[in-house]
């Protein structure tokens, strides 16, 4: 999608504080962080949300996960983390490109907003 902020930053296109890339997966630092630890990680494939996960493009969101551990090991978040999808605008999703937020290195309050 030409007007999407999150392929603009996957293609290079804007700045990011990078985390981790490969071929279809791109990890960075929010901008406006939650926790101590913040990190983005999205599909390079433009997918706009949960709803739009398919047959098709299931590998992809098994890669993220999988890089979702990578990540979490490397800014050693053993202790614990947690891994948010906000799904439409009802539920706090506001840009519409498929993401999942890494969120630790600090004890995370019970209440999940």
């Amino acid at each position: 999608m030409n007007d999407c902020i999150f392929c603009k930053i996957a293609a290079g296109e804007i700045p990011s504080q990078k985390v981790y890339e490969d071929e279809t997966v791109f990890a960075f630092r929010d901008i406006n962080p939650m926790a101590a630890v913040h990190i983005l990680v999205i599909p390079k494939e433009h997918i706009a949300n949960v709803l739009d996960i398919n047959e098709s493009n299931s590998a992809v969101i098994s890669h993220i996960f999988e890089v979702i551990s990578k990540i979490a090991k490397d800014e050693k978040l053993e202790k614990g983390f947690r891994v948010v999808s906000n799904c439409n605008e009802y539920a706090g999703q506001s840009v519409f490109h498929l993401h999942f937020h890494i969120l630790g290195g600090e004890q995370l309050s019970l209440k999940m907003c």
